[in-house]
């Protein structure tokens, strides 16, 4: 069987479409045997009903130790630490996700809609007293997911835009090892700062939260958990208000879903499976397993493509099309199992509440370049658009 290789970046021949890669592999192989960049060989899978199988399946692992991933040509990685819950499997998946889903409250989420309306509005302010035209990624599409992250973890103001910097520089695809721990230790020695702060001094916030509850996590902990929390719910949802909005633009006629408010969630959740924002998740077999009659064998890395998933043609008709009318059940943009994306939730009223409060602002909203020079993510991991020039009636 031939084996392809998997490195990142891969070939992209549009803003919103799939990895050229990936699209053969989907129409041809859909559970395609890969190399990794370590040597290992493993697989690639793209079709929907084997990505859902895969991540509900407890044979296959998260534990970060037995993975490969595309990202990183080391031979070997070590243990997720204590509260780098994302990288293991239950039980102390389950015992961490636990303790942070109930920090999660209808009334936290609630307080924070109204955060997000307020936020939005004072950067639709802003933008409207600088006139055009304006760059929409640093105006718009980061504050939001930002500031909603660092006030839900209860970040004081003076160290958020170093967070913001040193998130960026973990992201980078291109970016040194060396180069990536140091902005991941800066990132933990912050939160650790804060960590402390507040076991002295709590608040109503989710790291006081964490460290009342019980006595039951250490600072070390709790520092590991609230770094997830900054990477997942700022970069994904920086990049989903970008690039949604560069897709809505290039899509005029889907536009009027987004500012209805009968019809905006469900153009939400339209944006969520159409965007290649996040490029998949790796897991590995621990013990032989037949998945759609290919043969995985115990230890082999298996990543699962959720931009083919929510594009697969076996469930979503004329699935390379942006419709804000369509059934959008079934989508993984979220991902799927136990591993579900905790803070689905938060990212969903972020987007529910920037989108239309933009396009009803500026309902004559434009790019002010050719959609061809507008700069996208490729060397990052996350995707989407690293600036998005746009325009409107003065």
């Amino acid at each position: 069987m031939t084996t392809e290789p998997l490195t990142f970046p891969l070939t992209r021949t549009g803003p919103f479409d799939l990895p050229a890669e990936v699209l053969a592999m989907r129409a041809d192989r859909p559970i395609t045997r890969v190399r990794y960049p370590d040597g290992r060989t493993g697989w690639l899978v793209t079709r929907r009903a084997a990505v859902r199988a895969v991540l509900a399946d407890p044979r296959f692992s998260a534990r970060q130790e037995l993975r490969s991933t595309p990202f990183n040509t080391a031979a070997e990685t070590p243990p997720a630490i204590p509260g780098m819950f994302i990288g293991m499997d239950p039980p102390d998946h389950t015992h961490y996700r636990r303790l942070l889903t109930g920090q999660f409250t209808v009334r936290r989420m609630r307080r924070l809609t109204t955060r997000v309306e307020q936020i939005a509005a004072e950067h639709l302010d802003l933008m409207a007293a600088a006139g055009p035209p304006a760059d929409l990624v640093p105006a718009y599409a980061v504050p939001i997911p930002a500031l909603v992250i660092c006030e839900l973890l209860g970040i004081q103001p003076a160290m958020r835009e170093p967070f913001m910097q040193a998130t960026a520089r973990m992201s980078r695809i291109d970016a040194a090892l060396e180069e990536k721990q140091r902005a991941m230790a800066e990132v933990s020695g912050h939160i650790a700062e804060m960590v402390r702060h507040k076991r002295a001094e709590p608040a109503d916030d989710l790291l006081s939260g964490l460290i009342a509850d019980g006595g039951r996590l250490t600072d070390d902990e709790v520092t590991t958990m609230a770094f997830l929390l900054l990477g997942a719910g700022f970069d994904t949802t920086a990049n989903m208000l970008g690039l949604g909005t560069f897709a809505l633009l290039s899509n005029p006629d889907q536009l009027p879903a987004v500012t209805d408010p009968a019809t905006v969630d469900n153009a939400v959740e339209e944006l969520l499976r159409y965007l290649p924002i996040i490029p998949g998740t790796i897991r590995s077999a621990l013990e032989d397993i037949e998945l759609e009659g290919v043969r995985i064998a115990k230890g082999e890395s298996v990543m699962v493509s959720i931009p083919g998933a929510n594009r697969d043609p076996e469930h979503f008709a004329d699935p390379d099309t942006l419709r804000t009318a369509r059934d959008t059940a079934g989508h993984v943009a979220f991902g799927h199992g136990v591993h579900q994306c905790l803070g689905q939730q938060l990212a969903r009223v972020e987007m529910r509440v920037a989108l239309p409060a933009l396009f009803r602002r500026f309902p004559d909203l434009a790019l002010a370049v050719p959609p061809e020079q507008v700069p996208l993510r490729d060397d990052m991991v996350i995707g989407g658009v690293h600036a998005l020039p746009v325009t409107w009636g003065a």
